[in-house]
């Protein structure tokens, strides 16, 4: 019988001497399409309460964008990316064309109704209603997060060193003012820094950077796919399975949902989700929801752990990127491109990011390094999609930009507890798949 919503760990399995249901010929208990970072954090949740689940991805666990994030716990970013003036910001940076935001010119007409979605989800109105959803959503997370990581054995590969985001000029200072009193507001810890205290948090930085704040509770992990591999394993103990296939398309009926794989075969589930990333639009468009979900392209260089000494994840929020010390390196990235998902990666973009860490952090060695593009599903008013589907026995957990690592066992718990037919903790309605 599956646990109580509040003992994750009742009614766990073991998977020792069973079959999997495609070997009995059957159909599976739940399936997900995703092995990224959402989808193996839905799989052990579902897991934990007896669930039979198996996880389908086209490469492997945590080997597309959920290998190559910043590696942040960013539980304290609450301001909806659709209100943090990037409108305002556009032109500047669109000028550049290895700035913080780019979009390819061919692309921009195929961009445009996003664009213009996103514009409107950054007036004042939809503030407060925006604001309120990305609170709770990071309050269940960073709850979620931390039980997780001590069920699966996982706590030692969280670092609690927080975050110095920096400032160029009292201009710019000045301008991060009210977003910091936004988080004041609930409850987020920092305090702004300068000249010797400033050194102290990072030694070695660069003189042209005039003030600081530093955030105390930001949290980091010793690398995002080590630690996704981890939990993997933690779900396949309590009977999760993988398996290497890519899926073509989706149907959904009222006894259960198909998937349909690249080589023809088909798989039956009496419960579907889907969390697969920035392919997940085009699957749930089979299913009859338009989805208008756009592909913020990414970019990192990973440098050898001997490249500085990062004292903790450093952001430079002027320049659209971090720089963060992970166990397996130095990685430098962040930064937009608006571009889909079929494009080749650009990688003057991450030159371009390594080239001004290496003026921002002077000793930097920038030798050595590994580039990498990866593709954050990002939705126009900042919010994933959370929830049932139109058609039956069908869910969403996808859209989470930026924010994937952070709040994916916040996902997890949501879609647990729909499947279970429990009351979730948060109102999903901010989260629907139909608010489009």
């Amino acid at each position: 019988m599956p646990g109580n919503s509040n003992s994750p760990g009742q009614g766990l399995r073991s998977a020792t001497g069973t079959s999997s249901p495609r070997e009995r010929g059957e159909e599976e208990d739940i399936a997900i399409i995703g092995g990224g970072i959402v989808g193996i954090c839905a799989a052990a949740l579902l897991s934990e309460v007896g669930r039979s689940v198996t996880v389908f991805d086209r490469t492997g666990i945590c080997e597309e964008t959920s290998s190559g994030n910043a590696a942040a716990f960013a539980f304290s970013d609450v301001l909806p990316l659709a209100h943090k003036g990037m409108i305002r910001q556009l032109p500047k940076w669109l000028a550049d064309p290895l700035g913080p935001l780019a979009i390819p010119p061919a692309y921009l007409p195929k961009l445009l109704p996003w664009l213009i979605r996103f514009w409107r989800a950054g007036a004042a109105k939809h503030y407060e209603a925006s604001l309120a959803a990305q609170v709770g959503m990071m309050k269940l997370a960073e709850a979620e997060w931390m039980d997780l990581l001590d069920r699966s054995g996982t706590r030692p590969m969280l670092r609690e060193d927080g975050s110095l985001e920096f400032y160029e000029s009292e201009a710019e200072f000045r301008a991060s003012l009210s977003g910091w009193a936004e988080r004041e507001r609930f409850g987020i810890g920092f305090r702004h820094v300068e000249g010797e205290e400033m050194a102290a948090l990072q030694p070695g930085l660069a003189p042209r950077f005039v003030k600081g704040t530093f955030v105390p509770s930001w949290k980091t992990v010793a690398d995002p796919k080590l630690l996704g591999k981890a939990v993997w394993a933690y779900a396949e103990k309590l009977g999760a399975r993988f398996e290497h296939a890519r899926v073509e398309r989706v149907e959904a009926g009222a006894n259960g949902a198909t998937i349909v794989l690249a080589d023809g075969t088909r798989r039956t589930a009496k419960k579907l989700l889907i969390a697969a990333g920035a392919w997940s639009h085009l699957l749930a468009k089979d299913l009859g929801d338009r989805i208008p979900l756009e592909t913020e392209r990414g970019y990192n260089t990973t440098l050898p752990v001997s490249a500085f000494d990062v004292k903790r994840q450093l952001i430079f929020s002027g320049h659209g990127f971090v720089i963060t010390p992970l166990e397996t390196g130095i990685r430098v990235g962040g930064a937009v491109e608006l571009g889909g998902i079929e494009r080749p990666p650009n990688f003057a973009r991450s030159k371009a990011m390594l080239e001004k860490a290496k003026r921002f952090l002077p000793g930097l060695d920038p030798s050595g390094g590994r580039e990498w593009m990866g593709f954050r599903p990002s939705l126009p008013d900042s919010l994933p999609v959370i929830g049932a589907a139109r058609a039956p026995n069908v869910y969403y957990a996808f859209g989470h930009g930026h924010l994937g690592l952070t709040q994916s066992v916040a996902t997890g718990r949501l879609i647990r507890d729909l499947v279970l037919g429990q009351t979730p903790p948060l109102d999903l309605t901010p989260f629907r798949a139909q608010r489009f």
